[in-house]
């Protein structure tokens, strides 16, 4: 079974195959910024890609994906870097997003209701809902609670 691969994620992997002996440090001009972390990210879930506590490289199934022989395979100390980096790694906000002022508002003993965080960030309902269910819960590991009492809106909280 071949893994499939992005365009971008082929370039990259191949990029750092052919001209950086596994070191993953280029990426298409329009991979900027955040989608640069995104693809990291994508390509390490997948164990395409190993970290090594300061750099990203090829790991033995990103060779294989690529259908190019595997360099050899890391020594114990490198994959005890590699785990210890894995764990470490937590999904993060910045400080200054949308999503922080969201988890802000949420975090008040008030907590904050659908149409609040629409006011404030300029989300559709559906959004906000979205983002409950995805980046908080899925991807930062964020408890969600709700209340309602007859009458109002339902308000919610993170734990």
């Amino acid at each position: 079974m071949t893994t499939q691969l992005t365009p971008a994620q082929h370039a990259i992997l191949d990029h750092a195959h052919r001209h950086t002996e596994g070191k993953i440090e280029w990426f298409p001009d329009n991979i900027k910024g955040g989608a640069r972390q995104k693809v990291i990210d994508g390509l390490f879930k997948r164990a395409l890609i190993t970290y090594d506590g300061k750099d990203w490289f090829l790991a033995a199934e990103g060779y294989d994906a690529l259908g190019v022989p595997r360099k050899a395979p890391l020594n114990v100390q490198d994959l005890d870097t590699v785990i210890e980096a894995a764990q470490q790694s937590k999904p993060r906000t910045r400080d200054n997003s949308k999503q922080a002022q969201v988890i802000a508002m949420l975090k008040r003993p008030e907590g904050a209701t659908i149409a609040q965080i629409c006011e404030a960030t300029g989300w559709m309902p559906h959004t906000v809902r979205g983002t409950f269910a995805g980046a908080f819960k899925k991807k930062l590991g964020l408890q969600i609670t709700s209340t309602k009492a007859a009458g109002a809106d339902r308000i919610y909280h993170a734990a």
